[in-house]
């Protein structure tokens, strides 16, 4: 499946392996993903692709408008993913 911005993607490689992310944006090979957290939306984290898991949920615009509503959105993902 190809990485579209919005999706929700677990990171697969790094310090921080085994998270839920969102893509902010892509650019060529390297995707730009924040979880609210600790990589905010202003200031997101740039991956490689082949160090991302895409998922099949993409979020709509309005979860991705602030960090606090994308922390709630991927908490609740994860919570479900789990169960």
């Amino acid at each position: 499946m190809e990485a579209k911005t919005g999706m929700i993607v677990r990171s697969a490689a790094g310090r921080d392996k085994g998270k839920f992310m969102v893509i902010v944006s892509i650019e060529g090979d390297f995707a730009y993903i924040a979880d609210g957290r600790e990589r905010k939306l202003d200031k997101p984290k740039k991956k490689r692709l082949k160090h991302i898991r895409v998922t099949n949920t993409v979020v709509d615009a309005d979860c991705m408008a602030t960090d606090k509503g994308l922390r709630k959105l991927l908490r609740g993902y994860a919570e479900q993913s789990i169960s």
